[in-house]
């Protein structure tokens, strides 16, 4: 499981025993993470821009790819 996303887990109370959350569990944890991930990142790539290289553009773009890096997910 991803580092960042396991430090995450760590805050919820109910869950914060990995050793009670078996590796399927785990598993479809970070696969949701990682699907709120993409749809956050798809929000801020896919907003109205003048045109592609307009500076907001290449900043959500950035801002994107910063995030994804963050959470270990590709681009």
């Amino acid at each position: 499981m991803n580092e960042r996303i396991k430090e995450l887990l760590m805050k919820v109370p109910r869950l914060n025993d990995m050793y009670e959350v078996g590796p399927v569990q785990q598993a479809a944890i970070e696969d949701f993470a990682k699907l709120i991930i993409l749809e956050c990142t798809g929000v801020v790539e896919g907003g109205n821009f003048l045109h592609e290289q307009a500076p907001t553009a290449i900043f959500a773009r950035e801002c994107s790819s910063t995030i994804k890096r963050h959470f270990g997910t590709s681009d």
